[in-house]
């Protein structure tokens, strides 16, 4: 799950890359309608998904959240990114598509996720820069996986009823990683 809503996230954005950028110049204006829709209805949740998963494997694996550098830089980076995505880049794309006048910085922010979310990628593959503890905590029950995989569907339902994007039960399965996690320590 995490790996499929991690591509899809970055998917996303290159998309919103796609639509955006021969937008700058005002000559496909419902491209900007386009963008606006891709980030509420599919990359928001995509985003939202992909990050509780990942921290939810963090959790409940030896891998930690602070035990290695690159899954810190990973949550570091993923944190960042979607508080920028939510405040900068959806304040800026519901401007654009009230206006239909599409800035340079909102077409470059899409490209920096994107590019944020592939670094990531490599992080995952390469996991550079060591250990931080001495000693690995042991995996999470089967329980908390399954969490992982449900809360991702929940959401999505939940903001399909509500008409925005809701991380309630990311949030949730977030929560109980981390007690489970405490519990095992």
């Amino acid at each position: 799950m995490h790996v499929l809503t991690s591509v899809g996230w970055m998917t996303c954005a290159v998309a919103l890359f796609a639509l955006l950028a021969p937008a700058l110049s005002g000559e496909a204006p419902w491209a900007v309608t386009a963008a606006h829709h891709l980030d509420t209805r599919l990359l928001a949740p995509l985003a939202n998904a992909s990050a509780a998963t990942g921290i939810v494997l963090a959790l409940a694996t030896p891998w930690g959240l602070t035990l290695h550098r690159w899954v810190l830089a990973k949550f570091v980076i993923t944190v960042v990114q979607l508080a920028a995505g939510i405040v900068l880049l959806s304040a800026a794309l519901n401007t654009a598509a009230q206006t239909l006048d599409v800035t340079v910085p909102l077409v470059a922010g899409t490209a920096l996720m994107a590019t944020a979310i592939a670094f990531q990628a490599w992080l995952s593959v390469a996991k550079p820069g060591g250990r931080r503890g001495p000693r690995k905590p042991p995996t999470a029950p089967a329980w908390v996986f399954a969490t992982a995989v449900i809360a991702p569907v929940l959401d999505i339902a939940l903001g399909l009823a509500l008409g925005f994007p809701s991380p309630l039960f990311a949030l949730l399965a977030i929560a109980l990683a981390a007690a489970a996690r405490a519990r095992a320590a």
